[in-house]
C-alpha cells in the first residue's frame, strides 16, 4: 500500500506540474509529497522528476512511469469502485474538466442539489480553456460546447440546450459613440476583443435570414476568453467599448441595465455543451449518479 500511495503522489505532482499545485489537488501536503517521490525514486534506483526553485519536470522515466501508470491507476479505480455497487448510497470521488464558462454558467444550477443528494460523493471541478484529454490526465469526464468528440466518447447533454452569443454596451457607451445597426458598422467602434491561450483573436459571428457574418473586432481590449471574461465585462460597464460573449453570462448586467442590448437580430444561437466521458462497460459509481441526476433534471 505504501508503493500504491507513493505511485499516486507522482502522478500527481507530474500531472499538476509542482509539488504545490499536486498538494492543493490532493489535499496533502507538499512536503509529505516530496517524501513520497523521494522513496518512489530510491526504490527504483532512477530520478523520475527534474526539480528547480521554479519547475518541476518529467526525466525520460519519469515520462515512461506516467506513461504506463496512467491506464493501470485507472483500472485499479474501476477494480475498486465495483464495491461502491454494494453499498446503500454512491460513494468516492468525481473528477471533471471544464470550460470556465461551464463552471459559471451551467454546473452552479447543477452540483450544490448533486452534492446535497449524494453528500458521500467528493466533487473536483477543475476549469480551464486548454483542450484536455480526460483519460490521460486522470479525469473521470469533461465538459465541451460544440467540439468534435473522439469517437470513443460518450456524450450527454447537460445545461441549457440553446444558448446565444450576445453584443452588449453601456448606455454611457452608447449615448457617446451612436448604436450600430448592422455588424459591419462594428468596425467603426471600439470592441472588446478575446482571445483563447496562444490562439488568434476570436472572431465575432452573427446572423440573420440565413445570413451569417464574421466580424474581427477592433479596440482597446483584448482579454483571455473565459479567464479574464470579467475584466471585459467591467470594462463594458464602464462605458469602455462593445462586448460580445454568452448571453447568460452578461444577462444580470442586461436586466440591471448596465448594458444594453446591441444588434439583438443578429445574435447567432448554437449548442449548449455536453458532458463527455470514455464508452466503457463499468462505469465509476459517482459518474453513474451524476449521468443520472442529468438526466433526472431535464423531466
Amino acid at each position: 500500500m505504501d508503493e500504491f500511495s507513493d505511485l499516486t503522489a507522482f502522478r500527481a505532482v507530474a500531472r499538476e506540474g509542482g509539488f504545490r499545485g499536486a498538494a492543493r489537488v490532493t489535499g496533502s501536503s507538499a512536503s509529505r509529497l516530496g517524501d513520497a517521490v523521494r522513496r518512489l525514486e530510491a526504490r527504483l534506483g532512477v530520478r523520475l522528476l527534474h526539480r528547480t526553485t521554479r519547475s518541476v519536470t518529467l526525466t525520460d522515466a519519469g515520462a515512461r512511469l506516467l506513461e504506463r501508470l496512467e491506464p493501470a491507476l485507472g483500472e485499479v479505480r474501476s477494480a475498486l469502485d465495483v464495491v461502491n455497487d454494494f453499498r446503500g448510497r454512491p460513494a468516492g470521488r468525481l473528477r471533471l474538466n471544464v470550460p470556465i464558462a461551464a463552471a459559471r454558467l451551467v454546473l452552479p444550477r447543477i452540483v450544490p442539489p448533486f452534492l446535497a443528494k449524494y453528500p458521500d460523493i467528493r466533487m473536483e471541478v477543475i476549469a480551464e480553456e486548454r483542450l484536455v484529454d480526460v483519460v490521460a490526465e486522470g479525469y473521470d469526464a469533461g465538459i465541451r460546447y460544440e467540439e468534435r468528440l473522439a469517437q470513443d466518447m460518450v456524450a450527454v447533454p447537460i445545461g441549457p440546450r440553446v444558448q446565444r452569443f450576445a453584443a452588449a454596451a453601456s448606455p454611457a457607451y452608447l449615448a457617446r459613440r451612436g448604436r450600430p445597426r448592422h455588424p459591419k458598422e462594428l468596425l467603426n467602434h471600439d470592441c472588446l476583443g478575446g482571445r483563447f491561450t496562444k490562439g488568434p483573436l476570436h472572431a465575432w459571428e452573427f446572423e440573420r435570414d440565413g445570413v451569417t457574418l464574421n466580424v474581427e473586432p477592433k479596440g482597446p481590449l483584448i482579454v483571455g476568453l473565459g479567464t479574464t471574461t470579467d475584466l471585459a465585462v467591467a470594462a463594458a460597464v464602464a462605458g469602455t467599448g462593445i462586448i460580445y460573449d454568452f448571453e447568460d453570462w452578461l444577462r444580470p448586467y442586461l436586466d440591471r441595465g448596465e448594458l444594453v442590448p446591441v444588434l439583438e437580430s443578429w445574435w447567432p444561437s448554437f449548442s449548449g455543451p455536453v458532458l463527455y466521458y470514455p464508452g466503457r462497460h463499468h462505469l465509476p459509481t459517482p459518474l453513474r449518479a451524476f449521468i443520472d441526476f442529468i438526466r433526472s433534471m431535464k423531466t
